[in-house]
């Protein structure tokens, strides 16, 4: 669609992420809906949580980072495929990288977050990422290069124990069939340190059965070619010095609010858009934000697609009432739990006062994240190709 026949009553959604995509999906399916336009610039949508089955090659592409025009075909939503370059709150336009002035009527910034470097020298430079997929090609290519090398010294490090992390190097030491270590590193004192108990225990088991190197309480000072720097971040103890050499090093030490451009600091909290329980940006009634750039001082979250995708169903809701002069309803996170994956062929999860860990717990969470997938044909056919799979090894 040309920008000249963009329609000012449109709904605007910047960022194609969990929360945006949803927040779209879910306005597409409401009767009476408005002129619908999402601004995203990557072609791929990154089911993030099932990344490390890409990896591993447990799931194919399709099914984790399928393109936003198959997600999107036939429901009737414009994507512009641009980067935004600044947005205008007062004359209600947004402006894209290419310079496209498009006005809307209600606004959604989702724009989620981006990777925290944290100031340390060398991360930019040396480490991969996790959260694209072509960060998977590129971690790929290195799992084939260690596999093919007789060098047992060539080490994989890992830097962030968190979720992300823990995850990985499961997944990575499975890959690497035990022949090269893989070292993780972790400023708390335990892995995990924001995950549920059980799943805690469970991963922490699982690190152990699988030999990862684990590096407590300790900071990255520098990263440079072949060689990361770490030290004690214990204060009880004298700081210690030390280094691990590496192969490869993988960076899921956090991120951060991705808002963007063109809005004033007093909207913003830690670089995250402050907003209301109906999820609209303080001061002004037709501007919403969800996701990991939002932050409700009433409800504050942490940035997980499930906070995202449960605010984009409630805001689609709220878009809704808001066109017919209805009044907005407050927004309540149901927390229904946390799953991980333990390696190829296992998980972890609680779930309202659920536990299970093993190969049951693969089969349960793969299932579980099917039935998430934005796009329900995608997620069938996903199903239908994992059954098929699955019934395949027992024929």
């Amino acid at each position: 669609m040309k920008s000249n026949s963009l329609k000012s009553n449109a709904v605007v959604v910047v960022g194609g992420g969990f929360g945006g995509l949803t927040t779209a999906l879910s306005l597409s399916s409401c009767k009476g809906r408005p002129t619908i336009i999402l601004i995203e610039p990557r072609s791929r949508f990154v089911f993030l949580p099932l990344l490390y089955e890409l990896l591993s090659g447990e799931m194919k592409a399709w099914e984790v980072a399928p393109s936003y025009s198959s997600l999107l075909a036939s429901r009737g939503i414009v994507l512009i495929k641009q980067r935004i370059a600044n947005i205008d709150l007062e004359g209600e336009v947004v402006i894209t990288s290419l310079g496209q002035v498009i006005k809307y009527s209600q606004l959604v910034i989702s724009t989620g977050s981006k990777v925290d470097h944290f100031s340390i020298p060398g991360v930019e430079e040396h480490c991969l990422m996790f959260n694209k997929y072509e960060d998977v090609i590129k971690i790929k290519k290195l799992v084939e290069a260690l596999n093919r090398s007789t060098e047992s010294k060539d080490n994989i490090v890992i830097v962030g124990g968190g979720a992300t992390g823990v995850e990985l190097a499961c997944k990575l030491s499975d890959l690497l069939h035990g022949n090269h270590t893989v070292h993780l590193i972790e400023l708390d004192e335990k892995v995990l340190p924001n995950g549920k108990s059980f799943n805690q225990e469970q991963i922490q088991q699982a690190l152990n059965k699988r030999s990862i190197k684990l590096h407590l309480n300790t900071r990255v000072v520098k990263i440079t070619e072949h060689v990361v720097e770490i030290e004690n971040a214990n204060e009880n103890y004298s700081k210690q010095s030390d280094s691990l050499t590496y192969a490869g090093v993988i960076w899921t030490a956090g991120v951060k609010a991705s808002a963007p451009d063109g809005l004033a600091s007093s909207l913003l909290k830690d670089g995250r858009l402050l907003i209301n329980s109906k999820l609209q940006v303080l001061g002004y009634d037709n501007v919403f934000s969800i996701g990991d750039v939002s932050f409700d001082i009433r409800q504050p979250l942490i940035g997980t697609a499930q906070v995202a995708m449960q605010q984009g169903d409630h805001l689609a809701k709220n878009l809704i009432a808001y066109h017919q002069g209805k009044e907005l309803t407050s927004f309540n996170f149901v927390d229904r739990g946390e799953m991980l994956s333990m390696g190829i062929g296992e998980a972890t999860i609680t779930s309202m006062g659920f536990t299970l860990s093993g190969p049951l717990a693969f089969q349960v969470r793969r299932m579980a994240y099917l039935s998430k997938f934005p796009n329900l044909s995608l997620g069938i056919r996903s199903a239908g190709s994992w059954l098929l799979s699955y019934r395949n090894k027992f024929i």
